[in-house]
């Protein structure tokens, strides 16, 4: 069987409904903790798949989070070695690090649902699956310079680097597709500090755009996920 390993920065941020695709595509799925697991340890570099999960903290909040470097230089060698990597909200943002462009805190949060806008090689990339009527989540303050050589797949108004490819086996996504309507419940347990310090957010009308626009994305992102993975392969 093949073997996906996703790092996870926080418990409830996991892989959500990527994780029965995965099982169904014939992975077997395990998690490696930030913080906790060491990320130099060989079968993260020997995974067929490697899914960096989002987080709270910043790519350079090295000194505070030393395991920044090292999951850098994980993906640094994966990428270079063209093994798979997806890199989701915090793991898109250490894909462009490792891939040689800044990281930076964004002109204003983005902390709710809405669509993205495909560029010409997103329609043609697995993001088609995700029409222009499908709403997806986003949670960021911070963005990242499109890396030298990767090709822009989305954008939104605040932030128009939105997702990339790096070759065949790179895709980072700054929104979130991966989410579930049932998941979301404990980002806002989890989240409860940050959704009170945004202005014109809270749990309430996070919980009626969840309820309005999960569903459509439960059933559209894990066709972006099987397309990804016919595309390299696995």
């Amino acid at each position: 069987m093949s073997t996906a390993l996703a790092i996870r920065h926080l418990a409830f941020e996991d892989l959500g409904s990527f994780a029965p695709i995965l099982r169904r595509h014939g992975f077997t799925v395990a998690y490696r903790d930030a913080g906790v697991d060491d990320f130099s340890a060989r079968d993260l570099m020997d995974a067929d798949l490697l899914v960096i999960l989002g987080g709270p903290i910043g790519v350079y909040e090295t000194r505070a989070y030393p395991f920044l470097s090292q999951e850098i230089r994980l993906i640094e060698r994966r990428l270079a070695a063209h093994r798979p990597v997806l890199g989701i909200c915090l793991g898109a943002q250490l894909m462009a690090k490792a891939l040689g462009a800044r990281v930076r805190k964004g002109r204003r949060k983005e902390l709710g649902w809405g669509p993205i806008t495909l560029t010409e090689a997103g329609e043609v990339s697995p993001l088609a699956a995700l029409d222009p009527r499908t709403s997806v989540l986003h949670w960021h303050g911070d963005t990242f310079d499109l890396p030298k050589g990767a090709t822009l797949l989305a954008s939104t108004k605040i932030c128009p680097h939105q997702a990339f490819a790096w070759h065949r086996h790179g895709l980072a996504l700054q929104f979130h597709i991966e989410v579930t309507a049932h998941g979301l419940e404990r980002w806002f347990i989890g989240n409860t500090v940050e959704i009170a310090a945004t202005r014109g957010v809270d749990v309430a009308s996070l919980r009626r755009a969840t309820r309005r626009f999960a569903p459509a994305l439960e059933e559209r992102a894990p066709r972006v996920l099987r397309a990804w993975l016919d595309q390299i392969g696995l």
